[in-house]
């Protein structure tokens, strides 16, 4: 597979088949995903693969935080801006409408929302979670590393005929993931990321939200 092409249906996936996807699949993909771009060579992050059952229990242990605290803590970083600006929070705005106008939840469908939101904390079916950190003492360049580390997984996991879905909702139950997987105290949950084979037949997975045209994100002079 070309890169454009992985580029070209990778997607956040949100809905999984229940196959299983080997470890030595998951082992390869995170194998050739490490040569992603770092500044320095720091290579400021660590990921964590969960499966089978440790990650049940997890799982069940985030279900049963969420009974009582269904939003989860406040998170170590903003994932948005507390002011996000035009044209930024109409297209978050309009990504959220396509993405539940697939699956049939209107706006003032609380419950609905509600259950969807839920999803995201039992990786929408899938059976591997990536837990990725990256050590509290780095600034907004490394976060960037971080980001095209990721983002290597992704692209490598549509090689092997896999999709993703990264989550950043994970860093609201990140006291949770961390008494799991129990990693040292300088490093920080950025977020989870759900691996596995994409169910075609979901309606959500026939999401595919808008981008900008090249006129708009680039300037050329020549």
């Amino acid at each position: 597979m070309k890169v454009s092409q992985a580029l070209a249906t990778r997607i956040s996936c949100r809905a999984f088949r229940p196959d299983p996807v080997d470890e030595r699949i998951v082992r390869e993909i995170i194998d050739r995903a490490r040569h992603a771009p770092s500044g320095g060579n720091l290579q400021p992050w660590h990921l964590y693969a969960v499966s089978g059952e440790p990650l049940a229990r997890l799982l069940a242990d985030v279900e049963a935080t969420m009974a009582d605290s269904p939003r989860g803590v406040p998170t170590q970083y903003d994932i948005y801006p507390k002011n996000l600006k035009e044209p930024y929070a109409s297209r978050r705005f309009k990504c959220g409408e396509d993405l539940y106008a697939t699956i049939g939840v209107a706006r003032d469908d609380k419950p609905g929302r509600i259950r969807q939101f839920k999803r995201n904390f039992r990786l929408y079916g899938a059976p591997v979670a990536l837990f990725a950190y990256i050590d509290r003492t780095m600034g907004p360049p490394q976060w960037s590393d971080v980001g095209m580390f990721l983002q290597s997984i992704m692209l490598v996991a549509r090689e092997y005929g896999l999709h993703t879905c990264a989550q950043e909702a994970w860093a609201q139950f990140h006291p949770v993931i961390d008494a799991h997987l129990k990693p040292p105290a300088d490093w920080m949950l950025f977020c989870g990321m759900a691996l596995g084979v994409m169910d075609e037949d979901h309606p959500i997975n026939g999401l595919r939200t808008e981008r900008a045209s090249v006129d708009e994100i680039a300037t050329f002079l020549s």
